[in-house]
């Protein structure tokens, strides 16, 4: 899958970047805090998310206001630019779409869906929350939101322990530096300060959506009383809770996460670990013991991209190394 980048300007001019892939009933996506269209493409673990939702779908996806490919906006963050920000996106998709927000991108989507039940079709919140104070003590969020403004650097690996404790060492060390290139401290500060501020309690009821909220019982973002808080707001709420610390969807059992989303819009689960053809290509020369230079040597590609293969098929399968990989490619071919 390659990724389609746009471009929709705002009522004050600037513009914000949005980017699709696949194709069919469109799904928006509205990411949590800080995004980079292009370098979580270039994230293994985050592509795979993204290509597995896309699978029979246009997944659509957007950088807000401020972050990665997108100006900041004039106006400060707050619920209301969020709306315009996601009502833009809107206006370049057939309506109706199917909506689905993680994290601070949840109670962004419940309040959308609320305000336009003709647009939205089915609602995804996962890892999301209803009342934003609720999501730590007054002390510890200050200590972060200083943290963040004065340290960026320790802010981000501090956060990242926070977010992904079931990720694997290297992919914690990616998402410290991809937040850190998604925007300036002061953004970063900014939007995180919004989300502890966010409220959508008085709008859960006006949902009209089917909605299903999927939730991680050990979440150390955002506390799995959120979730139920949303699914016990929202009528006729279907509520599902997966295993796992991690609040960054793609870390941890991300496969499982996909299932459940996937079957809740009605599209096709596919084959646990089904790799693209490229990716059998790769597999089958990692079995046969090659190097990621023998690799690109033998398909004609440079070495970064025989890299990529092999990093984005261990995190399909859910492997931690390559002889793993070669392991199953031996019992599979």
């Amino acid at each position: 899958m390659e990724q389609r980048l746009g471009r929709v300007e705002l009522a004050d001019g600037s513009v914000l970047a949005h980017a699709s892939v696949g194709s069919g009933r469109p799904l928006v996506y509205v990411t949590g805090w800080l995004s980079h269209l292009e370098l979580s493409w270039e994230q293994p673990a985050e592509r795979a998310l993204y290509e597995a939702l896309g699978q029979g779908c246009r997944l659509v996806r957007y950088d807000r206001a401020g972050c990665g490919l997108s100006a900041a906006a004039e106006p400060a963050p707050s619920l209301a630019a969020e709306l315009e920000q996601l009502d833009a996106i809107a206006t370049t998709l057939d309506a109706p779409f199917d909506l689905m927000g993680t994290s601070m991108g949840a109670p962004v989507a419940v309040a959308y869906a609320a305000a336009h039940p003709e647009l939205v079709r089915r609602l995804v919140l996962y890892g999301g929350w209803a009342r934003g104070e609720e999501l730590s003590p007054p002390a510890v969020r200050d200590h972060v939101l200083g943290l963040v403004e004065s340290h960026w650097g320790l802010g981000s690996e501090v956060l990242t322990d926070i977010f992904a404790p079931d990720a694997d060492r290297a992919t914690r060390d990616g998402a410290a530096r991809y937040q850190r290139a998604c925007s300036p401290a002061a953004t970063a500060r900014a939007l995180l300060a919004l989300s502890y501020e966010l409220d959508v309690t008085d709008l859960l009821g006006e949902v009209r959506a089917p909605t299903l909220v999927v939730h991680r019982t050990g979440d150390r973002a955002a506390p799995v009383a959120q979730a139920h808080a949303l699914a016990a707001g929202i009528d006729d709420a279907e509520l599902v809770l997966l295993a796992g610390r991690s609040h960054l969807p793609y870390a941890g059992d991300r496969d499982e996460l996909v299932r459940v989303v996937r079957r809740f819009l009605g599209l096709p689960l596919g084959r646990r670990g089904g790799l693209t053809p490229r990716q059998r290509e790769v597999a089958a020369l990692v079995s046969e013991g090659c190097t990621n230079r023998e690799i690109a040597a033998r398909l004609g590609i440079d070495e970064r991209s025989a890299e990529g293969h092999v990093e984005r098929i261990r995190l399909r399968l859910g492997f931690r190394s390559r002889a793993q990989i070669a392991a199953w490619f031996g019992e599979v071919r």
